[in-house]
């Protein structure tokens, strides 16, 4: 976390190379591409100034949970990584709640999103899929390579396309995969046709790297982007 004023002590560093977990998956459900009312810098500089449950998750609750979640991804336990990120995403989105005047990111769909998720985790008897939500309405989905044609299925049932079905899955391929009757009775939900716009399918990747070459990257020495030809 560092100790310094200005943060350039705190240091992000990646607790385990990317192969470590081949298994996991990547879904980014694509709810939209509209420019948010509140742009997260602003709306993070105010939730600093007004909330005091941010204060709080920041001293009382975000050291632990940052050791926990460590030591989930290294033991590749799903079910408490994912039970763990979807809890600590709701409780950032309770600052943006907290925060005066309040900043709501999630849109009727994020929502539905939700509890989406939650209905096809209690069909199965345990967490099989995980939501996180960003300053914004997409919701980034974490599962296991075994369960991505099911839950992509489930998409589906609960959000239609409407006219793009043969775009709506990007990235990775996945395989179709039927729906039981007793999962879409469970899931509860009246479809939702353009609900979702597209989903994004993909996995875990490297981290940051450090580009020595100065044809690798697109900064000049003085590091600004170099300009174009």
């Amino acid at each position: 976390m560092g100790e310094q004023a200005d943060g350039k002590d705190s240091i992000a560093r990646q607790v385990a190379p990317e192969s470590h977990w081949p298994e996991l998956r990547v879904l980014i459900l694509v709810v939209s591409a509209e420019k948010k009312l509140t742009g997260s810098t602003v709306g993070m500089q105010t939730s600093v100034k007004t909330s005091p449950l941010l204060k709080f998750r920041a001293e009382a609750v975000v050291p632990a949970r940052m050791a926990e979640m460590i030591r989930y991804v290294k033991e590749r336990n799903f079910q408490g990584f994912g039970q763990l990120t979807m809890k600590d995403s709701n409780q950032f989105h309770a600052t943006c709640l907290d925060t005066f005047p309040p900043i709501s990111y999630l849109n009727d769909t994020s929502r539905r999103i939700i509890h989406l998720v939650h209905r096809f985790n209690a069909h199965h008897g345990q967490t099989k899929v995980a939501y996180t939500f960003d300053a914004g309405p997409n919701a980034v989905i974490f599962t296991r390579d075994n369960t991505v044609a099911e839950f992509v299925a489930a998409v589906r049932h609960s959000f239609p396309p409407e006219s793009n079905g043969d775009k709506f899955l990007k990235g990775l391929p996945v395989k179709p995969a039927p729906l039981s009757d007793e999962l879409k009775a469970a899931l509860g939900m009246d479809p939702t046709p353009g609900g979702i716009k597209y989903i994004i399918a993909t996995q875990v990747g490297p981290g940051p790297q450090v580009l020595d070459h100065p044809h690798a990257h697109l900064l000049g020495p003085d590091g600004l982007p170099k300009p174009t030809v």
